[in-house]
């Protein structure tokens, strides 16, 4: 468990920016992180914890100490004729898990396949596409307290799912690393395949089985989203807003193709990726920032971005979709 001092973030994150954290330390059990937490030259400082860095934006050196799991065990908890329970590592790779869980013939999770990133974020950030979220799954979340350094559990309940978001991201923001999340998955397939033309990309491909939906979403992401190895990027960059229904029914009126899914609480979430395309900024750079050209969700990095480039792109598309359609994009992406 060394204490990294002064270590680049540029292969610790997926903006690939050159930014450094005071101290940098991988913990794989409550125990090293005790030991970590305990040492003079950092108990004063800062903490956050990371995962695979594929949801952050720092905006500067970190003047503190970063913690990363390497916690990456899978255990079978339980399993019966129709339902599992599976407890994964916090340090394990998210995509690894669903391969995994795909492999076993456990259904749940398939829809989030591509989703980069680790198990530890996806209770924090409620993780979701082609209309699953981690919460659909998620049944418990064991997290380390930084203030009583024990262990707590969290039931679902308690972790206050909301879109891409959770307790974790609020009252308890920073006050709690995720170690361990236990998901309640099926022995029976219960497909989820209405999303856009997710259900016609599956058929072509034989038919419904979880391999075979697996397979076509990391297809559709890979058609439509920049490998972070590649260009410098933490995917979605903005979250889908949510509009009155009566907003929205006034730009459908005015906008006739403008996406929109209604909610249960009488709102419409209204697709971000659309209204940025339709403000003319997908594919198009301001310094040395830039929008994705297949995909305007995505804000990239194509090599010498500094944060306050990706900001002041985010702050232009912010306003230019505020004065158009009357509705505030909230970046997904975390400022640290």
């Amino acid at each position: 468990m060394p204490l990294l001092e002064n270590c680049t973030l540029k292969d610790k994150h997926t903006f690939h920016m050159e930014v450094k954290t005071r101290y940098w330390a991988d913990f794989g059990s409550k125990e090293e992180l005790c030991t970590i937490l305990s040492d003079k030259k950092v108990e004063k400082l800062p903490r956050l914890a990371v995962g695979g860095g594929s949801n952050l934006l720092f905006t500067c050196d970190y003047p503190g100490i970063l913690l990363h799991s390497t916690i990456k065990t899978i255990e079978l908890v339980q399993e019966d004729e129709q339902t599992v329970l599976v407890k994964a590592g916090s340090g394990v790779v998210w995509d690894d898990f669903v391969a995994y869980t795909v492999a076993k013939g456990w259904s749940g999770v398939e829809n989030l396949s591509g989703i980069p990133g680790e198990v530890g974020a996806s209770p924090v950030q409620n993780i979701g596409a082609y209309g699953s979220e981690a919460k659909d799954t998620i049944v418990s979340v064991e997290a380390f307290n930084l203030e009583t350094l024990q262990m707590e559990q969290f039931s679902n309940a308690d972790c206050q799912f909301g879109y891409r978001n959770s307790i974790f991201k609020n009252s308890l923001n920073n006050r709690f690393i995720v170690c361990y999340v236990t998901y309640g998955l099926s022995n029976v397939l219960n497909e989820n395949i209405q999303y856009g033309d997710l259900a016609a990309i599956v058929q072509s491909k034989g038919g419904i089985n979880l391999q075979n939906i697996r397979q076509s979403i990391l297809e559709i992401r890979a058609e439509k989203l920049p490998d972070p190895l590649v260009i410098g990027n933490a995917g979605s960059f903005f979250m889908n807003p949510e509009i009155p229904a009566d907003h929205f029914q006034i730009l459908k009126e005015k906008y006739p193709q403008i996406p929109g899914w209604p909610l249960e609480n009488g709102l419409v979430k209204v697709s971000a990726a659309w209204c940025i395309d339709q403000a003319g900024w997908k594919g198009k750079s301001l310094g040395n920032a830039a929008v994705h050209n297949r995909q305007a969700l995505v804000l990239v990095n194509p090599g010498h971005a500094k944060a306050a480039d990706i900001i002041a792109l985010s702050d232009r598309i912010i306003h230019d979709v505020n004065c158009l359609f009357g509705i505030n994009l909230h970046p997904e992406v975390l400022f640290i």
